[in-house]
């Protein structure tokens, strides 16, 4: 498991509003084409793809590639909830780096719905239903309030009381968010607002806006993962490798009742960061720009405590201070983020990854951070998992 894995292609498409979105077979195998191309590959070359989804019948996974070919690869479906994406990436270097495949696709699409995510069964047991309890323990049971808002809404209310957070700081996250955004073309709300704005919009949950929530957003987005080796063969870019990655899920600390950040997965965020840290041997200092899981400001408030951007207590200050943005200590979210760029649930891993990509070799045009040349990937997913992953990009 030690040969460098490298991010060979990335590609996807531009998220869109589910009122417009392109069937999802569509999506995904124009992401993956692009992808591709980006690495300068024919699909014959790929031994693997995993490919990740959440709302979708068994399968879909197949019916995805079948655009690219009928080369009879193994074909994995994945879904693991928000980091279904970064999930196929997971499983994509793994295979890559333990010299089971030598060239793997990781695909993630989603074609949603519009307004709030929901329970698709409800005759059985819901994977959720511990983290419902966690909640009800701490704050009482409220039946008829949005799920994801509410558990979100609680962790930014605990940092709130903990800390003295202001509401506004949240909302500031939420303009940073749209600004990154506007020189995104793959982002749907790329136009500004500013603080009044963001607090004035509807309330969801609690403090939490509207312009303080993700929307649900179609798309699909794909990396080409490969041995260092496969590419030197082959002639293809070798600038971007996978350093180190972790995948976390559920501990005790996720139903601690008495914190409201850890059911969101804090916990998890805190430790697959210090693996990835000690396996690259870096601290979060040395990271210059990151994609981070914003579906709510509130966690991405918190997240830069986790991933130890900034101690913890100290988000505020580091809002306030700009170190989350350009000229700052590391860019947070270039592209905009779920906030701006919506959040189809299979694609966003893979988006993040990207967009990173994009970023180290020095291709994102009005987004690009100086001098980027390590980032950090989080991506979050309740029931539950965390995926951090580090790139660096070499020569």
């Amino acid at each position: 498991m030690s040969s460098h894995v490298q991010v060979v292609g990335v590609g996807m498409v531009p998220f869109t509003k589910p009122s417009a979105r392109q069937p999802y077979d569509v999506m995904a195998s124009t992401a993956a084409r692009k992808a591709l191309d980006d690495a300068g590959i024919d699909y014959a070359a790929v031994q693997q793809a995993y490919v990740g989804y959440v709302y979708g019948d068994s399968t879909s996974g197949q019916a995805s590639v079948y655009g690219l070919g009928l080369t009879g690869i193994p074909v994995i479906n994945v879904n693991n909830n928000c980091s279904t994406g970064s999930t196929a990436l997971f499983l994509a270097r793994q295979a890559v780096a333990s010299g089971a495949a030598d060239c793997v696709l990781a695909l993630g699409f989603e074609q949603m719905s519009p307004g709030a995510l929901g329970v698709a069964f409800t005759d059985r047991p819901s994977p959720l239903a511990r983290f419902d309890e966690t909640v009800d323990r701490r704050r009482g049971a409220e039946p008829d309030s949005p799920v994801a808002p509410r558990y979100f809404g609680n962790a930014g209310l605990e940092h709130m009381e903990r800390f003295g957070t202001a509401p506004e700081t949240f909302a500031q996250i939420a303009v940073k968010a749209r600004k990154h955004a506007a020189g995104n073309p793959y982002a749907v709300f790329r136009n500004p607002v500013t603080v009044e704005e963001v607090m004035a919009s509807p309330k969801i949950y609690g403090e939490l806006t509207r312009l303080q929530c993700c929307p649900p957003t179609c798309g699909a987005a794909a990396a080409v993962i490969c041995s260092e080796g496969f590419a030197r063969r082959h002639g293809l870019d070798t600038r971007v490798r996978i350093a180190a990655q972790s995948m976390t899920t559920d501990v005790e600390s996720s139903f601690d009742p008495s914190d409201l950040r850890r059911v969101v997965g804090y916990d998890l965020t805190a430790a697959a960061a210090a693996n990835v840290y000690e396996q690259a041997g870096i601290s979060p200092r040395d990271v210059t720009v990151s994609e981070l899981h914003d579906c709510f400001t509130a966690n991405e408030l918190i997240t830069y405590e986790g991933l130890g951007f900034t101690e913890e207590g100290t988000a505020e200050r580091f809002i306030l201070d700009g170190q989350n943005t350009y000229g700052g200590q590391v860019v947070t979210n270039p592209s905009g983020g779920l906030l701006s760029k919506g959040h189809p649930l299979g694609a966003t891993g893979l988006a993040q990854c990207a967009e990173l990509v994009w970023q180290l070799r020095g291709s994102a045009g009005p987004r690009q951070v100086d001098g980027a040349r390590v980032a950090l990937q989080h991506n979050l997913g309740l029931g539950g998992a965390c995926v951090v992953t580090l790139y660096e990009r070499v020569g």
